[in-house]
């Protein structure tokens, strides 16, 4: 592997953090909160932008199993953890989406977003860790920390300064250093496509909230961010799907053995 396509997702991170720094201050839209969803069902306000976030609870359900069954068989590898935590976040996005769309303003969108950003974050964390020869269970949990401390920052950051940056530049990251890490480190095909499909789910579901009000207007029953909620689930559930057939080869008990004979060879 050259050297010089190894430091290319640092490379990519470095000019995006740049540009974005050179760019100055992304503030929220005035009117992010007017979402075309105006439906009460039960006495639920925005129902279907509500209840359309069970979508994600149900994908972590099924992730939450899947990651038991691998405890169970001893299936555990270096990115166990980050993904453990992608499941835990993938259900509070349930909560906290559904807790601001209830009521939409400033306060509540802190919750909307940090569960987003943990999901990103751990998501980057686990991804890597899969990827990147020899890299230790030790060295993979912290990578996963700081990337957890990372996400916390930048909705903190967006809180209290109203600066979108930090949140963006994690989630357009995501999209881009996943595929790229699966693709360098020549990850699997079935892998590089499942987590391809998915990042472009994504990108289709945030094209569709921009576009709220007009779908609403051709579909009549959702809008378009109630079907970014769906869209961002089933991303999410492709990724859960391959945890299901992914078999770790790197597990912790074997790095930690490598990391043994290491020592003891010297």
């Amino acid at each position: 592997m050259k050297t010089g396509l190894r430091a290319l997702p640092l490379l990519i991170s470095a000019l995006a953090a740049l540009a974005l720094l050179l760019h100055g201050p992304i503030a929220q839209l005035a009117h992010y909160h007017d979402f075309a969803d105006q439906s009460n069902w039960a006495g639920v306000p925005h129902a279907i932008d509500v209840l359309t976030n069970l979508g994600f609870v149900m994908v972590a359900m099924v992730g939450g199993w899947f990651l038991l069954e691998k405890y169970r068989k001893g299936d555990v590898g270096v990115a166990f953890p980050a993904y453990c935590v992608f499941a835990l976040s993938i259900a509070a996005t349930t909560v906290g989406s559904s807790y601001y769309h209830i009521a939409p303003d400033d306060a509540r969108l802190f919750w909307d977003r940090l569960p987003i950003a943990f999901a990103c974050c751990s998501l980057l964390a686990a991804v890597r860790a899969d990827s990147l020869p020899g890299m230790g269970a030790r060295k993979a949990f912290l990578e996963l920390v700081l990337l957890l401390m990372a996400a916390l920052m930048s909705v903190v950051w967006w809180q209290q300064t109203g600066d979108l940056r930090p949140y963006l530049l994690i989630q357009g990251l995501t999209l881009v250093l996943i595929p790229l890490w699966q693709w360098i480190w020549k990850a699997e095909r079935v892998d590089r496509l499942a987590f391809g499909a998915a990042m472009f789910l994504y990108v289709i579901a945030k094209i569709t909230e921009m576009l709220d009000g007009q779908i609403l207007q051709q579909l009549q029953f959702m809008s378009g961010h109630s079907l970014k909620h769906l869209l961002a689930a089933l991303a999410a559930g492709l990724i859960v799907w391959r945890w299901r057939a992914h078999k770790e080869v790197r597990t912790i008990a074997t790095v930690q053995n490598i990391v043994v004979r290491r020592q003891t060879a010297s």
